[in-house]
């Protein structure tokens, strides 16, 4: 099966108060009897839609979606108010305590693979195993490739676009201005920010252009939830310790997982996936050659949908 599983509506949602004003939502799809998998979205910011129930069997899993602090439909929206890493993970045990789960497989790409790995290090002995995409550690030169220089060498035209709200004064650094613009009291400005750093995003996000994904992150209100959000987390390189992830692979060494990834992703180069499976000996390496970063290409969801497959088959033996 390459295509996704057809739409499916929610069992139900509801909103968990997770403290610090914060109440995040969270839907249940698919089997309620199934093996449980809690997907975690991307940006960080991004928030959840209904394509990511489809990346799953509904017959055979009992599907689990939320947004993140500030995302989506959590409120307050775009906050970055007592917004961390720890924050995040500490929700997701909550999750998993509200909803009786005593173990569960986790899913997620780009920054959902983050956080992944940071909650399976965390909680290994509540993980039955991982399926993950486009992987990103939140180290300073990962977001040095995207937000100062190497992708810009890629996309030129696109860069253009993104450099331009930045006064040349500023340019050495557009991380550090686009997080001053995005929490500035110029709402103008904040919102042309918003706008061009989620549009940097979404145009190379895919190895061939994808106007709904354009327009899905140029819309106002994910712009900002977007560039917000993914602003704070990367000044703090994702409130994680230098190489944690690579650093603790060895709490993960008994966890299966299957590691997705495009040969041409130019916002999580391949090199990060394939450094995860050399310290992963449990891990499975599938590399997806006509395809970006985007989990909508072709190949990357093809290559999902086999992974958890695969996984079922792993878990039930």
């Amino acid at each position: 099966m390459s295509e996704l599983f057809p739409p499916i509506h929610e069992n139900r949602h509801f909103y968990l108060d997770v403290g610090d004003q914060h109440k995040i939502y969270v839907e249940e799809c698919g089997n309620p009897d199934g093996i449980p998998v809690i997907f975690l979205h991307g940006g960080p910011g991004a928030g959840c839609g209904e394509v990511h129930r489809q990346f799953f069997d509904p017959e055979k899993y009992w599907i689990i979606l939320f947004d993140q602090r500030g995302c989506g439909r959590s409120t307050p929206h775009a906050s970055i108010d007592n917004n961390t890493t720890q924050d995040l993970v500490s929700d997701i045990e909550k999750i998993r305590n509200e909803l009786n789960i005593d173990k569960w497989v986790v899913s997620g790409g780009s920054w959902g693979s983050t956080l992944s790995l940071v909650y399976a290090q965390t909680h290994t002995e509540n993980v039955l195993g991982l399926i993950l995409r486009g992987i990103f550690f939140s180290t300073p030169k990962e977001i040095s490739w995207f937000y100062q220089e190497g992708a810009s060498q890629i996309f030129p035209d696109y860069w253009e676009d993104f450099v331009e709200p930045i006064p040349e004064e500023e340019r050495d650094n557009f991380l550090l201005a686009y997080h001053k613009r995005l929490n500035g009291d110029n709402e103008i400005a904040k919102m042309g920010a918003a706008k061009a750093w989620s549009l940097w995003e979404a145009r190379a996000a895919t190895l061939q252009p994808s106007p709904s994904g354009i327009k899905k992150y140029h819309d106002p209100k994910n712009a900002m939830g977007i560039s917000r959000i993914e602003t704070h987390y990367f000044m703090s390189n994702g409130f994680l310790e230098e190489n944690q992830i690579l650093n603790n692979m060895d709490r993960l060494q008994d966890i299966p997982g299957f590691i997705v990834h495009g040969r041409y992703d130019m916002i999580c180069p391949i090199k990060q996936g394939y450094d995860l499976h050399k310290a992963w000996p449990k891990s499975e390496f599938f590399v997806v050659q006509s395809a970006g970063h985007s989990a909508g290409e072709q190949g990357i969801t093809a290559a999902l949908i086999k992974a958890g497959n695969d996984m079922i088959k792993l878990l039930q033996n």
